[in-house]
């Protein structure tokens, strides 16, 4: 048990900058019948190794109106590669068909409860939470992952179905918190299922 989101929860607002410049909240997905919303970074060898996957399910769905919104909650104090200069450069680098925030202050991630980079939150038309966890079994090395949890429940979503799972444990690198990590509940694992 932790304090990620729970599954049926509203998707949290934020307003934060974009690599374009521009700040967005939750209104400027409204266009998105289904948003996910994703922790990421720079630096992660799990984000390096599942982003090109990622690319191709982002671009998979995107006539079925799936929005893609990825945010780095780490602190460029942790890791320099992971500050608001160095995203702009990877966006310029990959043109990744997402809008990538920048979560200076950490509360986005707290507000979510985001864990790991890469942690997936799926949220439906009327933006709660239908699935909340990992995207690939193996983001290290993405070209050897057996299940794509991501594109499993985007597909089942878009189709009308039951998601058939809704849950599962995030794989990645755990954020980057400026000072002390959140608290989360005493002696937890910080898994989700």
């Amino acid at each position: 048990m932790s304090y990620t989101l729970q599954l049926g929860s509203a998707a949290p607002d934020f307003k934060l900058k974009a690599t374009d410049g521009k700040y967005y909240s939750l209104t400027d997905f409204e266009s998105n019948r289904y948003l996910v919303v994703f922790f990421t970074c720079n630096h992660c060898p799990y984000v390096l190794g599942s982003d090109e996957i990622t690319r191709k399910t982002a671009l998979k769905f995107k006539d079925s109106e799936v929005g893609f919104v990825a945010i780095n909650s780490n602190s460029a104090n942790t890791y320099r590669e992971d500050d608001f200069a160095h995203m702009v450069k990877r966006m310029e680098q990959y043109r990744f068909p997402w809008t990538y925030l920048h979560d200076e202050k950490q509360d986005v991630a707290r507000n979510y409860g985001a864990l790991r980079t890469p942690h997936f939150f799926v949220f439906d038309r009327e933006r709660k939470l239908v699935y909340t966890g990992r995207g690939l079994d193996n983001p290290r090395e993405g070209n050897k992952a057996t299940v794509n949890d991501l594109d499993r429940v985007l597909g089942e979503l878009t189709g009308g179905r039951e998601i058939s799972v809704k849950l599962t444990n995030p794989i990645g690198c755990n954020i980057k918190w400026e000072g002390k990590e959140p608290k989360w509940m005493p002696g937890e694992a910080r898994d989700l299922v």
